[in-house]
């Protein structure tokens, strides 16, 4: 971040969707924390619940004692997810939750079958694991990990099936152990359909294959529902990973929740219930964040508030669309999660090759140079935080804390519209010169 101008500046403090600096200016952060941030910085709730547990000195983790604030928070979130999805582990990252779901989903059928399936443009973490099931750019190092990991285009049912059937068995059986599915993609702005979603569910039942919703992003109300695939009614995964702002901006923490039909068969039995545990297990302070942190989802409604800031920001970008349509190529976004798909065309991408030469290893440097010179300028002159995503055609995202205000995302809007009106070739050149000039 330091190569390209940023990250050099000390933080005071931050609240809400504002971060305040050393030198007394204060920063609108347009970026939620990627995804981490929907009750923004430093929540009172959220500090009130980590204060009481820390002066009344409660037990932190200690794996011989039941932990009331794991069942507490595995009580809750079954609470709240549809169907039989009741049985919750809780590590601490995105990447653990995936792990642990795929484990689980290996060991439902006893190491019987060899394949899974994931997306071209998927992310599911940077573990050895979660990694090689990741397919970002951003993940351009292949490390060793899972073997049989097989790729299908992003929302393509059909693709999904040929894959299945070409990894068959010679006794005609299934070969595929777990499917792991993005309902919405946060890093490229695509989601599946409803009926392509209902299709998958049809077919993981039809051939008992484990089927896994990496929600680590978009969970917690982020789309407008708590959970994107809780939109279609009676749709159901077999596991369901999530992570971010589980932890209420605050705490390192994860969670995956089961059907209990599934943890059943896979773990439930003295000999293999602790073939997937962990030290921190029970981890009191995360836990009692989270409890916290998913009240005030549902009390405050957090779905609700997303849909009020999609109400604002769809047809703000739109607009914004139309009034550069030599700079903004589209717009997609869903919720408090939008993507602006800058017009990095031909001509541009040439004079960013002329600017920066030697980085044709990468071949979206140029657009990523393009969004970066925009996110830049947003900064400098409108103390505006935006960030890119690393994944697929690298939109600049539009991600905000779900506690920011109507006026904040105006004053977002109106100052896009200034940056874009100057233009992405001056743009370019400008940062280009300021910043990577002076890095090199």
């Amino acid at each position: 971040m330091t190569t390209f101008g940023f990250g050099r500046e000390l933080v005071e403090k931050a609240e809400g969707p504002w971060v305040h600096m050393r030198d007394g200016s204060r920063v609108l952060d347009m970026s939620g924390g990627v995804g981490v941030l929907n009750h923004g910085h430093n929540h009172p709730r959220i500090l009130a619940a980590r204060a009481r547990f820390a002066q009344q000195r409660r037990m932190e983790v200690h794996k011989a004692f039941f932990s009331p604030y794991l069942g507490a928070l595995s009580h809750n979130v079954a609470e709240l997810l549809p169907g039989d999805l009741s049985v919750s582990y809780f590590p601490n990252s995105g990447a653990e939750a995936n792990e642990g779901a795929i484990k689980m989903a290996y060991k439902y059928h006893e190491g019987r079958r060899n394949t899974i399936l994931r997306a071209d443009i998927s992310f599911h973490g940077k573990t050895l694991g979660a990694g090689s099931l990741t397919g970002s750019a951003e993940n351009h190092f292949r490390f060793p990990g899972l073997p049989n990991a097989v790729v299908y285009p992003y929302g393509d049912v059909d693709a999904v099936r040929a894959a299945i059937e070409a990894t068959r068995r010679a006794d005609g059986g299934c070969d595929v152990y777990a499917l792991m599915v993005e309902p919405y993609s946060a890093s490229s702005m695509r989601c599946w359909s409803e009926s392509a979603l209902r299709e998958l569910r049809q077919l993981c039942d039809d051939e008992d294959i484990v089927l896994i919703f990496d929600e680590v992003y978009t969970g917690w109300g982020k789309t407008g529902s708590l959970f994107y695939f809780m939109r279609y009614d009676g749709l159901l995964p077999d596991i369901l990973a999530y992570s971010k702002s589980l932890g209420g901006g605050k705490a390192s923490i994860s969670g995956y929740t089961a059907r209990e039909r599934l943890f059943r068969k896979a773990y439930d039995r003295l000999a293999d219930v602790i073939l997937h545990s962990t030290t921190y297990y029970g981890f009191g302070e995360e836990t009692v964040t989270a409890i916290e942190a998913v009240n005030v989802v549902v009390e405050d409604d957090f779905p609700g508030r997303a849909r009020q800031i999609e109400a604002i920001l769809g047809p703000g970008l739109e607009r914004i669309r139309k009034a550069h349509p030599d700079a903004v190529d589209r717009v997609s976004g869903v919720g408090s999660l939008f993507g602006v798909f800058l017009n990095s065309g031909p001509k541009l991408l040439e004079l960013a090759g002329k600017l920066v030469p030697g980085f044709n290893r990468d071949p979206q440097f140029g657009t990523k140079l393009i969004t970066l010179s925009v996110i830049a300028h947003l900064y400098r002159e409108h103390k505006i935080m935006t960030y890119y995503s690393p994944n697929a055609e690298n939109p600049l995202m539009v991600a905000p804390t779900l506690m920011v205000e109507p006026a904040d995302l105006e004053y977002f809007l109106a100052a896009l519209d200034a940056t874009l009106a100057l233009g992405l070739r001056r743009l370019l050149t400008g940062f280009v010169r300021e910043k990577v000039g002076s890095a090199w």
